[in-house]
């Protein structure tokens, strides 16, 4: 059987309101999205990775460095559907695997992409998939870091900003998952989210996956023990740079 088409697609936006421009900040001489697209590359299961934005910056930026670069529209609510409309652009195969990759994860591990498509690329009956990784102390408590419960199949029962699951009597047992926001969507299902409307939940948690949950489409959540960071603010830069070079060491 023939292996299943694979693109990644990084949305990148210039306008943030905690760090303007930010897929432009540089790390080690380069973009930060150049980063992205470089470490995504690395990942065999993908057989093209593309940037996909609106702004004329950004862009110009990406054809210098010989990055290919999708333009779309400006007036998108989410990544999710700026992924779509630069998938349906690349025309990709109705059968195919586009992976939504953040723009803002300059030391992406390339095997992290390879445990998130598996699942879609192997088993018919996944839809969407993303990752999760065991997390404890104040991440668990953060609002920033979300977390996920999931059932014995492996499929997300719930995302929240709160510590969930809540924990009774000191249960020893007890772990959390902080979700990696990463996603391998089948192309089918990718469309259908961008069709659905924002849900109660969605807008109550600012968690565009919930939207899937709420219109009964699964989320299968992957494990992975690989560690990275994501940069929200301009202070992170100096946690990535310092991530880089115990990689180089």
């Amino acid at each position: 059987m023939a292996a299943t088409p694979c693109y990644g697609i990084i949305p990148a936006r210039y306008d943030s309101s905690r760090f303007p421009g930010k897929p432009l900040a540089d790390i080690q001489g380069r973009p930060m999205f150049w980063h992205v697209w470089h470490r995504a590359s690395l990942c065999p299961q993908i057989q093209k990775v593309v940037l996909a934005t609106d702004d004329k910056r950004i862009a110009e930026a990406a054809e210098l460095l010989d990055v290919p670069v999708v333009m779309t529209r400006a007036d998108h609510h989410s990544g999710t559907d700026r992924v779509f409309e630069a998938a349906t652009a690349l025309g990709v195969e109705e059968h195919a695997v586009v992976v939504n990759i953040q723009g803002d994860e300059p030391v992406l591990e390339p095997r992290m992409l390879t445990e998130l498509i598996q699942p879609v690329a192997e088993n018919a009956s996944v839809m969407v998939s993303t990752l999760a990784r065991v997390i404890d102390g104040g991440l668990v408590q953060s609002p920033d870091v979300v977390k996920v419960v999931c059932a014995a199949n492996g499929n997300a029962l719930y995302f929240s900003r709160a510590v969930v699951p809540y924990v009774c009597d000191d249960e020893p047992e007890a772990r959390f998952l902080g979700h990696v926001g990463l996603y391998a969507f089948r192309y089918d299902a990718l469309r259908r989210f961008t069709q659905l409307a924002p849900s109660a939940l969605e807008r109550t948690e600012k968690l565009e996956q919930l939207r899937l949950l709420e219109n009964n489409i699964p989320i299968r959540v992957v494990q992975t023990t690989f560690r990275t960071h994501g940069v929200d603010r301009p202070e992170d830069i100096d946690v990535i740079l310092n991530m880089i070079r115990e990689n180089e060491g």
